[in-house]
């Protein structure tokens, strides 16, 4: 497959909810039934280890899911639990899991924006921010986590949230990456929760590493990694050509550049598909490519800055 090829989205993910899979040797998944236009068919935790394990990404607010996980590790003790970021498919479930093995909470932090948010801004409904989430202990760029037979690194990956964090297990060349990286389809990235110009500095920080095989919080996992994220970062450019191919024909809004750039998506994503273009336009706004009168907001209107 050429580098020029479009992104090999791979929606095959038999996976059924409750069922625990071994994936790879001390690496096992659940999926939670928390099917969406945007979970895809759910959230995915992991086990990692045996005997004394780590749980990353409970999931959300499922006392079902919580159950299939306290079941698969009946026998074993919960060292650790992991969270990549705090949005509430992913970090809800916690209390659920450190209720009954109190294991600590490693994380980045508290939910927080990416920016100020703006006078004339309305709240994002996209976002699903978890608010009241708090972690025991806040896990920095490069920290070591360590198990019994298992040590993982974390790896500072904002964009999708600014507290978005990914796993690495360096010895086997793995990284359990949350939603920054899917399989299935692109990370929305939704301002003021999210920033492209973070999104895209940390997808390039993934390309320069060396961890071949991801296991992503939805979807199946993703072989062959630094070259697919090679394909999204080329898969954003592109998005933002045609951003600026539009802008070039005219003065226009966000929903009329969604209408001419995401041709036949899912009406239900229309709107996070507006945010998605508002990051780029945030982006291209503060490179002075893009203008605007007022704050680059999702009800403004965009042009082509003057030369």
């Amino acid at each position: 497959m050429a580098d020029t090829d479009d992104v090999p989205f791979n929606r095959n993910f038999p996976l059924k909810p409750g069922v625990v899979e071994e994936i790879r040797p001390g690496v096992r998944r659940i999926l939670c039934n928390n099917p969406s236009p945007f979970t895809f068919t759910g959230t995915v935790s992991y086990i990692v280890g045996r005997g004394k394990v780590a749980i990353i990404d409970p999931g959300p607010d499922n006392t079902a899911h919580a159950a299939a996980l306290l079941d698969a590790v009946r026998g074993e003790t919960v060292t650790h639990i992991l969270v990549t970021h705090t949005h509430r498919d992913h970090s809800v479930n916690t209390p659920r899991i450190k209720g009954p093995t109190g294991a600590p909470v490693y994380a980045e932090g508290p939910h927080r924006a990416s920016r100020p948010r703006f006078e004339s801004e309305k709240h994002n409904p996209e976002s699903g921010a978890d608010r009241e989430f708090r972690p025991d202990v806040q896990v920095r760029d490069g920290d070591i986590i360590e198990g019994e037979d298992w040590k993982l690194e974390a790896v500072a990956t904002p964009g999708h949230t600014a507290n978005h964090l990914a796993f690495a297990w360096p010895d086997r060349k793995w990284l359990f990456v949350g939603d920054h990286v899917m399989g299935w389809s692109t990370s929305i990235v939704a301002p003021p929760d999210g920033s492209m110009v973070d999104y895209m500095a940390s997808l390039e920080k993934l390309a320069a590493r060396s961890e071949d095989l991801y296991f992503s919080g939805h979807g199946p996992e993703i072989p062959d990694a630094p070259r697919y994220v090679r394909f999204l970062i080329r898969h954003r450019q592109a998005r933002e050509a045609s951003i600026l191919h539009r802008l070039a024909k005219g003065e226009a809004d966000i929903p009329t550049i969604v209408r001419a750039i995401y041709i036949g998506i899912d009406p239900r994503l229309m709107n996070a598909a507006g945010y998605s273009v508002l990051a780029h336009l945030e982006d291209l706004v503060s490179r002075g490519i893009v203008a605007t009168d007022g704050d680059p907001v999702i009800g403004g209107t965009y042009r082509l800055a003057a030369s």
